[in-house]
């Protein structure tokens, strides 16, 4: 158990990131059947139906949070019996375990009461609400704010008031867009439209008054944001809320339209609301990330400066020639290891064990193998981005672009882990515990999918239309996976400046998977301008790794 606490980290934060999806999924499906769908649905075309079907989507979401708190506050009890020798006992009665118990109580009871019986009779009705409420307070008790020694009651009622605006606002969109799809009649879509838009900003609202809350509080300064991973997990919560802002005006000008009795492109709605859904869970897995940091005002030593940004990112050419494997810091110390074993006549240890924790050692070769490496991915991914342009202007042998990702898949996994089978010492099934490899493959893995299913999809083999949808779908997962990236540097800055390179490439990874998504959903104007965005997201992704350096 102990050689798997590294990768139990991160297993911690993909789980966290599904709690905050489905919790958000079961509030926002519970205040749009309260405030939005119930009230509506007697003067809504299909009311009925679309009330039972947005009661099944939130029945299931509540039980998403059910499986996904327990199989994270399982994964943790586990780790800290295994650590700290506590019996069970003792370790359920910490205030992870008291919260996430409470949590997964709440869940199981809005997903065995919620009905349309229940959501018809008000005390029922106020009982589902009560739930929700009790569990978004112990949501909280699972956040930085309960741990702070100053302002703990303000900033957990910040905390709440964050997660609240969250679940109103994205964790309502999938209802949304659910009642969206099956209105047909211009009252009715008016209706939902212009009621939902309030409730929105309400949530924007919500959601601003706390984060530049939380912002003074957790981040402080200047400084605090740009030099530290804290405040550069923030800024790339910021962006993509800036993003969401961007669609949200969208629809409210449609909603507006509809409102004034105007023509106004509800598939264009819909669209949007569907991007915003694939933006907001990305923020919710970057939140479940900030979980695993401390915040920057904590952070008072070992943040980067400005100026060593300014030297780290500094021009230089790409490096096109790798250092022998030989020249590696683990084959150096193996090489000395096997000598001493040799010579003692006893068997020779293994210069690392995967998964134990311990940091690998590392010399200037190991880092001129890793910046080849992103450097020749860059060359890959910009000539990727080229030539699905030239494919989008109508040269035809271009549309063969997906096949340079499985070169590209290729080569990442052959060299990405220089310690691991075939070129190192490490066997291929033990490497899986340690956390950077397992992460490395699991990109791979990806990659070989979508360029698989893109490749299939544009040389006519694959025919279903959402096959088609493989492809943005997993590369804007990828984007968000690489927002939980992490690199097991002893060095906090180098880690941090490597952090500045990868959270852009996240960025950029989830704009290119959604603009696909978009050029394949919406007809018309937005569509054609959708294809030249996401190639041009690729050759920036492109760009960003030629640029990339850890020294």
């Amino acid at each position: 158990m102990a050689l798997l606490v590294d990768i139990f980290g991160y297993l911690s934060v993909i789980l966290h990131g599904f709690v905050i999806v489905t919790q958000s999924m079961m509030l926002g499906g519970l205040l749009f059947l309260t405030f939005l769908l119930h009230p509506l649905s007697s003067r809504l075309s299909q009311g009925e139906m679309l009330e039972r079907r947005v009661v099944r989507l939130t029945r299931w979401s509540a039980w998403g949070l059910l499986l996904s708190e327990l199989a994270t506050t399982a994964l943790q009890v586990s780790v800290l019996m295994s650590t700290v020798d506590l019996p069970f006992t003792n370790v359920m009665q910490a205030s992870f375990a008291v919260a996430g118990s409470i949590k997964m109580l709440c869940a199981l009871l809005i997903a065995l009461c919620l009905g349309q019986r229940s959501m018809a009779t008000p005390l029922p009705r106020a009982l589902l609400l009560l739930a929700g409420l009790v569990e978004l307070a112990a949501a909280t008790a699972t956040t930085h704010a309960y741990a702070r020694l100053d302002h703990n009651a303000l900033l957990m009622a910040v905390e709440g008031l964050h997660q609240f605006g969250a679940a109103i606002w994205i964790g309502a969109i999938p209802s949304f867009v659910l009642v969206l799809r099956h209105l047909q009649d211009v009252d009715s879509l008016r209706r939902v439209g212009v009621r939902f838009s309030r409730m929105s900003m309400l949530g924007v609202a919500c959601i601003l008054l706390s984060g530049i809350t939380m912002w003074v509080f957790y981040v402080g300064d200047l400084p605090g944001f740009y030099g530290t991973a804290y405040g550069v997990m923030v800024g790339a919560k910021v962006a993509m809320f800036i993003g969401l802002l961007g669609l949200g005006l969208g629809n409210f000008l449609v909603t507006e339209r509809l409102r004034k009795g105007r023509d106004a492109s509800v598939t264009r709605m819909r669209r949007f609301a569907e991007v915003e859904i694939g933006i907001g869970f990305t923020i919710f897995f970057a939140a479940a990330s900030l979980t695993s940091v401390p915040p920057a005002v904590d952070l008072t030593t070992d943040r980067v400066s400005l100026h060593e940004i300014a030297v780290r990112n500094a021009p230089a050419w790409p490096r096109l020639s790798s250092p022998d494997h030989d020249t590696l810091a683990i084959s150096q110390l193996q090489t000395q290891l096997d000598q001493d074993a040799a010579r003692d006549h006893q068997v020779a240890q293994a210069a690392t064990t995967p998964g134990s924790g311990i940091l690998p050692p590392r010399n200037a070769e190991d880092i001129a193998w890793s910046e080849y490496n992103h450097h020749w991915a860059g060359i890959f991914v910009l000539l990727i981005g080229f030539m699905a342009l030239l494919s989008r202007a109508g040269v035809r042998w271009a549309r063969h672009w997906p096949l340079l990702f499985l070169l590209m898949a290729a080569f990442l996994l052959l060299r990405s882990d220089p310690e691991v089978w075939p070129l190192g010492q490490e066997g291929w099934w033990v490497a899986w515990r340690d956390v950077e490899v397992a992460q490395h493959r699991f990109f791979v893995l990806l990659i070989i999918l979508f360029a698989t299913f893109e490749w299939s999809v544009r040389t006519g083999r694959l025919k279903s239309e959402r096959a088609a949808w493989v492809f943005p779908l997993l590369v804007a997962v990828g984007g968000a996976m690489l927002l939980t990236h992490s690199h097991q540097i002893s060095n906090v800055k180098d880690q941090m400046l490597i952090e500045l390179t990868h959270t852009p490439l996240a960025l950029a990874g989830v704009a290119a998977g959604w603009a696909r998504w978009l050029e394949l959903r919406l007809p018309g104007r937005g569509g054609r301008v959708a294809g030249y965005v996401w190639p041009a997201c690729f050759m920036l992704i492109g760009v960003i790794l030629l640029w990339y350096r850890e020294a």
